[in-house]
């Protein structure tokens, strides 16, 4: 069933964490290497993209967590999967193959769901993060017209993304996580290039920015209004906000995008804010009762769940969501 039907018709859910789910299973330096990388001559500890090719079953079964939770939508284990991003591993020849493996463990999960409840067809976003290099900033304070990447490198590490997503079978293509609308126009002309050359048709867009701190801008320093108007050229099946702030600080930020917006809005904030220890104690049933609010006033299409929310998180907000109509859209009139 087409998503833009259903999105109409209810708000969706959308899974919660990754990270916070892997670390539950307290993976040790050998368990990320499995047989194939047993001799990598760099530690790969910590690099949760590649567990999608070394231990899958455990991806395959945090999706299920989630879809069993009541997630509609899945994002695949794809956050950090370009060959910019692995370059800190010296895993970048194998980008590609991680987007299609991690593609696959959630299709398959996906597929699960659906078959069992036909009447509830599950999606996957292909997650496509917002790199470690930044096309809008200097890393160098002394040399601030110094950019670590160049626009056209972004396009290429991108596009093979899209490439791996695209044949590993997901529904929609999600550019999350934005900092620097600057990335996330290079990624969306490389989502438009890939689907002109390749001759497919396209696959929705789904776009998540960030608000940062109380400013209300993103790291880029661009105002919600702002970053709104420079990714409305990719017609996004979606805009919206998650990670960085807690559901009660991203509240203003959601209500200002819900009326601005002509397209489907999402929001999929953290547990919280982080504690002295970098942990999330914002209990799953807080976040379903701010959640709930949003619903209510009709801000949202889409929602879901950053860092460090879990299944139990993902349930609540499922239950809380679920009888109150979806955001309208705009009626949009020209002259």
């Amino acid at each position: 069933m087409d998503i833009k039907a259903i999105l109409k018709e209810r708000i969706l859910v959308i899974d919660g964490a990754m990270g916070t789910m892997i670390q539950r299973h307290k993976l040790q330096e050998n368990d990320y290497r499995g047989e194939r990388f047993s001799n990598w001559h760099k530690d790969v500890k910590g690099n949760n993209d590649l567990l999608s090719i070394t231990q899958p079953s455990i991806i395959e079964g945090i999706h299920e967590q989630y879809l069993a939770a009541g997630a509609d939508i899945i994002e695949t284990n794809t956050f950090s999967s370009t060959s910019i991003a692995q370059a800190d591993y010296d895993m970048q020849v194998l980008a590609y193959e991680m987007n299609v493996a991690s593609a696959q463990c959630a299709r398959k999960a996906a597929d699960k769901y659906t078959t069992q409840n036909p009447a509830k067809p599950r999606f996957v976003a292909g997650a496509i993060g917002p790199l470690n290099k930044t096309l809008s900033l200097s890393p160098d304070v002394n040399n601030p017209g110094f950019r670590a990447v160049t626009f056209d490198e972004v396009v290429t590490a991108y596009t093979e993304q899209i490439d791996g997503l695209v044949n590993g079978g997901v529904d929609i293509l999600l550019i999350e996580t934005i900092f620097d609308t600057l990335n996330a126009k290079a990624a969306i002309f490389a989502i438009n290039q890939y689907f002109r050359k390749q001759q497919k048709t396209p696959l929705p867009i789904m776009i998540s920015g960030t608000i940062t701190d109380a400013s209300g801008r993103t790291l880029s320093g661009q105002t919600l209004e702002a970053f709104y108007i420079s990714v409305m050229h990719a017609n996004p099946l979606s805009v919206g906000l998650n990670c960085a702030l807690g559901a009660s600080e991203m509240r203003p930020h959601v209500e200002e995008l819900s009326s601005i917006a002509q397209c489907f809005t999402s929001a999929y904030p953290n547990a919280g804010l982080p504690n002295a220890f970098g942990e999330y104690d914002e209990q799953p049933h807080e976040t379903a009762h701010i959640i709930e609010e949003w619903a209510a006033k009709g801000f949202l299409n889409i929602v879901g769940g950053c860092c460090g929310t879990t299944p139990d998180h993902i349930k609540h907000i499922a239950n809380a969501v679920q009888h109150y109509k979806p955001r309208p859209l705009p009626v949009v009139v020209t002259a």
